[in-house]
Order: structure tokens, then C-alpha cells, then sequence
């Protein structure tokens, strides 16, 4: 039995590493301050997409569900320049539209995800946001 137990927990380390973070970096086309994203989600994952601004700028974010095979329980968080995983804005408690006053300059997350059934479910949402620095 001592044997099975390190080959048992090294596929379980093995099995929950599958599931890894996408990261984009947005981009806005000259002479644009804004753009659409688009993508899809699956049950725990989450998409990064990473975005620079200055102080003082605003940020406006919607996140709309585009298609879904569950109950397109999709949010977003902005995480700031640096963040270890705190957010600025949460959209889960806040709603899935927001404008926010930039506090530091630097390249700015805003993390796409699931929860409730559409996440443990391992459903898949479709989505577009609306993304502009002002």
C-alpha cells in the first residue's frame, strides 16, 4: 500500500495542473481608445486578459454572455498593476458593466469566469466584452 500512495498523489497533482489560465494582451488599433474581445469559458478556467493604462484614466468594462450551454453565470474582476490576485472591481458582487477610476499606471488584468453550476458543471459560456481606457 505504501507504494500506491506517491503514484496516487502524483496523478492527482498531474490532473488538477490540466486546467490552465489563458492569458491575452488587448491591444486598441491606432487612433482607437477602445475594442471587443471575444471567447469562451469552460467549468473552472479562467481567461486573463491584460491591459496597460495610466493613473487618473478610466476603464470601462461590459461583459456580455454571447452563448451558453448552462446558465451563463460569467463575471469578471479588475486586478491592478502587480495584484497577487485582489481585486479592484469584483463583477460577481458589482455587475458585469462598470467604469473605474484607475489608481496606479501599469498593465491591468480583467479576469473572465464562471461560478455556481455553469463552473462545477464544467459548462461553457460564450462572451464579448467591451473594453475603453478614457
Amino acid at each position: 500500500m505504501k507504494k500506491l500512495f506517491p503514484l496516487v498523489f502524483a496523478l492527482s497533482l498531474i490532473g488538477s495542473s490540466v486546467q490552465a489560465q489563458r492569458v491575452a494582451d488587448v491591444k486598441f488599433a491606432p487612433g482607437n481608445f477602445g475594442t471587443m474581445v471575444n471567447g469562451t469559458i469552460t467549468g473552472d478556467e479562467y481567461f486573463d486578459y491584460k491591459l496597460g493604462a495610466n493613473a487618473g484614466q478610466k476603464m470601462f468594462v461590459e461583459l456580455k454572455v454571447a452563448d451558453t450551454n448552462g446558465n451563463g453565470t460569467i463575471y469578471y474582476n479588475i486586478l491592478p498593476p502587480d495584484s497577487d490576485g485582489a481585486a479592484i472591481y469584483n463583477g460577481s458582487i458589482n455587475g458585469n458593466v462598470t467604469t473605474i477610476d484607475l489608481p496606479e499606471s501599469g498593465d491591468y488584468t480583467i479576469r473572465v469566469y464562471l461560478m455556481g453550476n455553469d463552473r462545477d458543471a464544467g459548462k461553457t459560456v460564450g462572451y464579448n466584452i467591451d473594453l475603453s481606457i478614457q
